[in-house]
């Protein structure tokens, strides 16, 4: 199977205007996403509403698409992405481009997904442990899913799933296993079609995650489990935390 990777990048945002191209030790944050991701994929690129991004994208020799600045979501920028980049790529993932330390093998892992021909869609999941604490698993930011036996979303919350009815709060990380969704997305390139086409739904709405609007409409999602921690920046502060991060390893 063939697999491309779409970075999704807005230059707007609320909490932190410009954040695609904050430097991070000397590189852009979408320069360092694309690196992470680049040596795993069949191709990558970035798609944005920007020429400000386009620009950085083309001048570290990265591959840069112009897309609408009229989206709802990551998923329908993709959508209109794969359609201008063509190939005969199969398989589509949607990658965060605020996350400039992605592992290759969380790519590895949900590429994997796709050796059954009955996957259509997947993402990532990451237990939570102990280590991480009530206050991580309560955060309401930090969505959760709950799996079946093959490993496909059932359900994912804001609210903490499953509720351990007769456990006291702070012994759920000890007596329950809770996965924290991973925001990366893969889709079979004709899926990807599918779902981004469809209207919201009620659960979509009252948890505002996309997400559900697929399972409410029959798809089923195959995950991919990872112990691996993702360093994402939302905010200004994030960043901080970033680049004291990147200072320590060297």
């Amino acid at each position: 199977m063939k697999f491309l990777g779409i970075i999704p990048a807005r230059y707007a945002s609320t909490r932190f205007p410009g954040k695609p191209l904050a430097d991070i030790g000397g590189k852009s944050m979408i320069q360092r996403v694309y690196e992470q991701v680049s040596s795993c994929l069949d191709d990558v690129w970035v798609a944005t509403d920007d020429e400000r991004i386009q620009k950085a994208v083309k001048g570290f020799g990265g591959k840069v698409v112009m897309t609408s600045d009229m989206h709802r979501s990551g998923t329908d920028r993709c959508l209109e992405a794969s359609q201008k980049i063509g190939g005969d790529y199969d398989v589509v993932i949607n990658i965060q481009g605020d996350e400039p330390f992605i592992r290759s093998e969380q790519i590895e892992a949900l590429k994997a997904c796709f050796v059954s021909s009955n996957t259509r869609l997947a993402t990532l999941v990451k237990p939570f442990t102990e280590k991480d604490g009530l206050d991580a698993l309560q955060n309401s930011n930090s969505p959760k899913v709950v799996l079946n036996l093959k490993r496909e979303a059932m359900y994912f919350s804001r609210s903490v799933v499953p509720f351990l009815r007769g456990v006291p709060p702070e012994e759920w990380l000890n007596k329950g296993c809770f996965y924290k969704h991973i925001g990366i997305y893969a889709y079979h390139r004709d899926t990807l079609a599918e779902i981004a086409v469809l209207p919201q739904s009620p659960m979509e709405l009252a948890e505002s995650l996309e997400q559900l609007r697929w399972i409410e409409n029959g798809y089923h999602i195959q995950t991919a489990i990872t112990d691996l921690e993702n360093l994402a920046v939302d905010t200004p502060e994030d960043l901080e935390k970033i680049r004291k991060y990147l200072s320590n390893r060297f």
